[in-house]
């Protein structure tokens, strides 16, 4: 792995957290990402499945890792994972895979085997317990027409074991991903650290006649060379009318004298998500109008994060948010009084140049696994991305940074990012 081993306690504590809410004589099964095809006999880069990332820190294929609190067959099966036997083949052609000695060492599980076993073992456990937690997609902005392994596993062992209690996996692993650690908010702030290299090499590099897909090549330069994995999530580049896209991805157009270019990329490091917005003038310099939007922006999002606090809910939040957005619109001459006066409720006449939310949660997910209708709470990371988009402009703006919130009050995980306009300024001319 390029990023740097991740102590094992976090891990340890994950398990422990999680069998805690599990039911008496219960086992819970968690399996790996499969290897997706591409074309041929190529496949997908490999990223491994947050939630059992989450609770072993195994960052390869073919991994099975399986909890049996107090199971009867001894206290060596409370904690259990199968992983892949490797050979010579597979070391001349693939590399290395990990050992059973190495699996135990990341993970802190002392009973690895090898899954050429596992179906005997695994067998005589299942029916030994009352109960089975199946761990299936449950983000609520998740949409596939491909089941993933776990999906599949939880159909086969429905037909094989009917007679048993099925239980979800997902609700406790809500409960336990949307509060991070210490150990996870030290990796968080790696990937944070990481993508302010990439930002600052983007501002001391961009040049009007450049393409939007050059910006994205300094990005990922600094993300490989300082150990990132890569993106968390498929990168904007956006300049002029493309930043009024909210999910641009194309990043193909060249930029122009007089444009705004808005960049919302993150690093991914030891599969925690980064996820950063900023919009800069490709010459170097903001018009005034530009200006005047941008530090309209800047505003809400200053105001937002100050209610990144333990009690507030989303809900709530996002009205607020709102508000002060309308009359930041209304200062900027997009909206009027008038306007306000006769919206829709369900539509408010902000949702003109804001149309998006302003916070989620963010972790091994750039959308994060989470209750969304708790109150927030201590440990919890979102972002704070506020935007404003003018197509009749070719004018758009998001500003974001990555907030946690802590009993003295919200931290900005990306404190250190440029985000004044006339620091952008500074630097771009430097």
């Amino acid at each position: 792995m390029k990023y740097k081993a991740i102590n094992p306690e976090l891990f340890k504590l994950n398990r422990e957290r999680f069998c805690a809410h599990m039911k008496p004589n219960s086992i819970a099964i968690f399996q790996a990402n499969d290897l997706l095809p591409r074309n041929g006999d190529c496949h997908f880069p490999f990223r491994q499945n947050s939630d059992l990332f989450y609770l072993c820190g195994l960052d390869q294929e073919e991994v099975v890792l399986v909890l049996y609190p107090n199971c009867p067959k001894g206290k060596q099966f409370e904690e259990l994972i199968f992983t892949k036997k490797t050979n010579d083949y597979i070391k001349i052609w693939e590399g290395y895979k990990y050992t059973q000695e190495d699996a135990a060492k990341v993970s802190a599980v002392a009973n690895v085997m090898w899954t050429e076993n596992m179906d005997s073992v695994l067998k005589e456990m299942i029916q030994l317990a009352d109960n089975i937690y199946v761990n299936t997609n449950e983000n609520d902005r998740a949409h596939s027409e491909v089941d993933e392994r776990n999906a599949r596993l939880a159909k086969s062992l429905r037909a094989a074991y009917p007679a048993h209690e099925f239980m979800r996996a997902q609700p406790i692993m809500k409960k336990l991903r949307m509060i991070k650690s210490t150990h996870e908010v030290e990796v968080m702030q790696e990937a944070c650290n990481i993508t302010e290299k990439a930002f600052r090499r983007v501002l001391a590099t961009t040049k009007v006649g450049m393409t939007e897909y050059e910006v994205e090549a300094n990005v990922i330069y600094e993300f490989i060379r300082n150990g990132a994995s890569g993106h968390a999530y498929t990168p904007i580049i956006a300049s002029g009318a493309n930043a009024c896209v909210l999910h641009y991805i194309a990043n193909e157009s060249t930029l122009k004298d007089g444009e705004v270019m808005l960049m919302d990329f993150g690093a991914e490091y030891g599969n925690y998500a980064a996820d950063l917005s900023r919009s800069i003038p490709v010459n170097g310099r903001y018009t005034e109008r530009q200006k005047a939007v941008y530090n309209a922006v800047l505003h809400v999002k200053k105001e937002a994060e100050k209610m990144l606090v333990a009690g507030t809910t989303l809900t709530e939040y996002h009205k607020e948010v709102g508000l002060i957005m309308q009359a930041e619109l209304v200062n900027l001459g997009l909206i009027t009084a008038t306007d306000i006066k006769n919206q829709r409720p369900e539509w408010p006449a902000y949702k003109k140049y804001f149309m998006h939310g302003t916070s989620h949660h963010l972790g091994l997910d750039v959308h994060d696994l989470a209750e969304r209708y708790v109150p927030f709470q201590n440990g919890m990371v979102f972002t704070c991305e506020p935007g404003i988009y003018i197509p009749e402009e070719n004018l758009g703006i998001r500003i974001e940074d990555d907030i946690l919130i802590t009993e003295n009050g919200p931290v900005n995980l990306m404190k250190n990012i440029p985000i004044e306009a006339d620091h952008i300024e500074e630097l771009m001319n430097a």
